[in-house]
């Protein structure tokens, strides 16, 4: 029996992470929650609360722990990201460094990150690991700089120690559990909630040009499955995307063709959004672990508004 923790499992990855891997009884799974309540699971999960911002909490749940995954993150859409940015710096920074030094501590055997691709370069041809080049974009930089900051803390501590380290430098993750109330999601959850609600037209923020990379919540929890029995390496950064780039303006029109609605889109240039292009090359997760994508994004489109449907409307 494997134990392993996730760290903010309530959050919408961390839930889709415990959900999928507690599929496999040979894995005792601890999942953290802060606030959020915690929700029915298979008994191969145990829940905990802590305060991850406190060294005591966390080197009390790590003791015993073989691996961790670490979903737990302040986040929030474009909003906030462009008026109030400092919120993804410190409480992140803190839970961090904290729960890499307990896991240093007690000799834990892998830790895996997911990561983000906010530190890349805005870029309208695929994207490799290689590609960062330390200069982030304004509007990214209190997220992206945490998010190397805590990579680089991660490189330092396998170098220091037995650690396994992945990091998982993900695109746009969308599906069940997302945020879809339209102050806190990202395009993806926000899209939906505005089609499904919408009687006859919606509001688009910017122009919809900007190229984005989505991913179904299933191939991500199924990444990191791999990379557990996979990754043979000491500390790899992986991308993990659809490797297929999208406009958000036509991700809008597949969403509204796969929802069966009559709507028309209004482009608002004057809310908040932000100048950046970006799709993955992910040779690399494929060549080296074997991984690769297996929901289009249509198939996603239609399992993502079936599960809306059922738990939001």
């Amino acid at each position: 029996m494997k134990s392993i923790l996730v760290c903010g499992a309530t959050g919408f990855i961390g839930r889709n992470v415990t959900l999928g891997l507690s599929k496999n009884m040979k894995y005792t799974i601890h999942a953290v929650r802060f606030n959020s309540p915690a929700y029915k699971t298979p008994s191969n999960v145990k829940w905990h609360k802590a305060d991850l911002r406190n060294p005591d909490q966390v080197e009390k749940l790590i003791k015993g722990i073989d691996i961790i995954v670490q979903c737990a993150a302040t986040t929030s859409g474009s909003k906030d990201i462009v008026s109030i940015p400092h919120i993804h710096v410190t409480d992140n920074a803190i839970i961090n460094s904290y729960i890499l030094r307990s896991a240093y501590n007690n000799k834990v055997k892998h830790f895996i990150f997911p990561s983000c691709t906010v530190m890349y370069p805005s870029s309208r041809k695929s994207t490799k690991e290689s590609d960062f080049n330390g200069k982030i974009i304004d509007k990214y930089k209190g997220a992206g700089e945490t998010k190397v900051y805590i990579e680089k803390i991660s490189k330092f501590y396998s170098m220091q120690s037995d650690i396994k380290f992945t990091i998982i430098r993900h695109s746009n993750i969308y599906g069940p559990y997302d945020k879809y109330d339209l102050d806190r999601s990202h395009v993806f959850g926000a899209t939906i909630t505005k089609v499904l609600t919408a009687k006859n037209k919606i509001e688009v923020w910017g122009t919809g040009n900007e190229i984005r990379d989505f991913l179904y919540a299933d191939d991500l929890v199924n990444f990191v499955k791999i990379a557990i029995s996979k990754q043979k390496t000491q500390y790899e950064i992986f991308n993990c995307g659809s490797g297929i780039p999208i406009k958000v303006k036509d991700l809008v029109k597949k969403i509204i063709k796969i929802s069966k609605k009559d709507i028309t889109i209004q482009f608002n240039k004057k809310k908040p959004t932000i100048p950046f292009n970006m799709y993955l090359n992910i040779k690399k997760a494929q060549k080296e672990i074997g991984w690769k994508p297996k929901t289009d994004i249509d198939s996603g489109i239609k399992k993502t508004i079936k599960w809306w449907k059922e738990n939001i409307q």
